[in-house]
């Protein structure tokens, strides 16, 4: 690899945004003829990295060099008359548009200033064969499958002269059959001389395909590896921080398995997300952790059961009664509360007070025809305010003042309200304050020792192992491995996520 040439050099990059560091002082080079991982768990830096590379956002400071030469993109138009191209997971096409008109979209063959439409649709059936590809090119994008669509946003890609394919979980969308096909075409694409970067969270895909492997956490690069070189486990201790050797293992108590006391069974679950096959028991008192690396469902299976996501297969039963939900207002009918990942796009309601969104669900339970007296809301605001320890002057203030971590007790005062037999929290800790984050990781135990039973997704492994009896570890949306009680610890999680065990 050293002796290729470098095509794209980052050298020190910064990007802040209100004062913090999206990306902090990253340095990167793709050389020709290599397909380089670039890796990281949310929040990592790597899409503000990409944005920054490809113009949507300019660097604050530091360096952008393009076969040597410094390059400051202003647009993404921009970047891509410089040689940068990228391919996104959605596909960013014009659907309406034939496969021809789609290639060529904006560098159209023209004569006396009209389209010449048979040599566009000649160049672009010729331009497909390098692709292996044979298919009608006046046929519209959208009658082809999403992996045609994938290749053919490369094959434009590729013919804008570009130096740097940039792909941003390409694979996504994709199955089995069409990855090996996608493959394909990049590993042709890298005996060509092309330098890629391969933004994925498929870990079997990465040293599958890919030569060498850049990972970022936390906005700074944590380093560049040669993919042959870099153990499984080793490449997830740094994507998340941890080293398998340091940890020492960390003991939960132990539940009996009382099959009388289960709240929620889930059998073989599949969902139009791509879940396959998830089977799990919850007891009253049970705090069951979703663990996995970015991507692997922890996510989705916290939609199905609240009714986000359609379920094609499987059966899932609440307190020994068969449960189906079809919508998010089935849930909370029998007692299934959802209290998101993304707090300010999926939790909050912006222009409503701290009061409003607090009752939002308990009324949405009741029925709207059926208000809350206004001071039966002010009790229930002021006790959960006390319970959960919020931090705000007054009850009427626009939620949108408040701290992320008050914010996120609010949306759990707001469940909390309805009683639910089943609290599934996905990320409940992302975005908050050290104090936050204690005392809600206080308040699962709380719960737990009350009878409540939780599912909680989160990345953060060591709070995982706090306050979990029992842990999923999910690998490309399937479940590959079950921890429970005296089983558990940081290590036990680390190797699962790893497939070293």
């Amino acid at each position: 690899m050293s002796e290729r040439k470098t095509v794209l050099q980052l050298t020190g990059v910064c990007k802040r945004f209100k004062g913090v560091f999206a990306v902090n002082h990253v340095d990167l080079n793709v050389q020709e003829g290599e397909i380089h991982a670039l890796l990281g768990e949310n929040g990592a830096g790597k899409s503000t990295l990409i944005k920054v590379m490809t113009g949507v956002y300019s660097a604050d400071s530091g360096r952008i060099e393009l076969c040597g030469t410094a390059v400051s993109p202003q647009s993404p138009l921009d970047a891509q008359r410089h040689g940068i191209s990228t391919v996104y997971q959605e596909v960013n096409l014009l659907p309406n548009l034939s496969v021809a008109h789609n290639l060529y979209l904006g560098r159209e063959p023209r004569r006396f200033g009209c389209i010449q439409w048979r040599r566009l649709q000649k160049d672009a059936q010729a331009l497909l064969r390098q692709f292996d590809l044979n298919i009608d090119v006046s046929e519209s994008l959208s009658s082809y499958s999403i992996a045609i669509q994938q290749l053919v946003a490369i094959a434009r890609a590729v013919d804008c002269s570009a130096k740097v394919l940039i792909l941003d979980e390409p694979t996504a969308s994709l199955d089995a059959k069409e990855v090996v096909v996608l493959f394909r075409i990049l590993r042709s694409l890298r005996d060509k001389g092309v330098a890629i970067l391969f933004v994925t969270h498929f870990l079997d895909q990465v040293y599958d395909l890919t030569d060498r492997i850049t990972v970022l956490r936390n906005g700074e690069k944590v380093g560049t590896f040669n993919t042959a070189e870099l153990p499984r486990p080793q490449l997830v201790a740094h994507m998340l921080g941890k080293e398998l050797q340091s940890i020492e293992a960390e003991k939960t108590a132990s539940r009996s398995d009382d099959t009388a006391n289960t709240t929620l069974q889930v059998e073989r679950l599949s969902t139009s997300q791509g879940l396959r096959d998830i089977n799990f028991r919850a007891q009253a008192g049970d705090a069951v952790g979703l663990a996995g690396l970015l991507g692997s469902g922890r996510s989705e299976v916290c939609a199905a059961l609240f009714g986000l996501a359609p379920l094609t297969e499987g059966q899932l039963s609440l307190r020994g009664n068969h449960y189906r939900p079809k919508s998010p207002a089935d849930a909370i009918a029998c007692g299934i509360a959802l209290c998101p990942e993304d707090r300010k796009i999926e939790g909050i309601v912006h222009p409503l007070s701290v009061r409003e969104n607090m009752i939002l669900a308990l009324q949405a339970k009741r029925g709207w025809w059926r208000p809350l007296p206004r001071h039966e809301q002010n009790q229930l605001a002021a006790d959960a305010t006390a319970r959960l320890r919020i931090v705000c002057s007054d009850p009427e203030k626009p939620i949108g003042e408040l701290s992320g971590g008050n914010q996120q007790k609010v949306i759990l005062a707001r469940w909390l309200m309805t009683h639910p037999n089943v609290l599934v929290l996905d990320e409940p800790t992302r975005g908050i304050d050290i104090g936050a984050h204690a005392e809600i990781l206080q308040l699962i135990r709380q719960l737990c020792a009350e009878g409540m039973t939780l599912i909680v997704a989160s990345s953060e492994i060591e709070e995982l192992v706090a306050f979990s009896n029992k842990i999923l570890v999910l690998r490309d949306k399937q479940l590959h491995t079950v921890i429970e009680a005296d089983a558990i610890s940081e290590n036990a999680v680390l190797a699962a996520i790893a497939g070293s065990n």
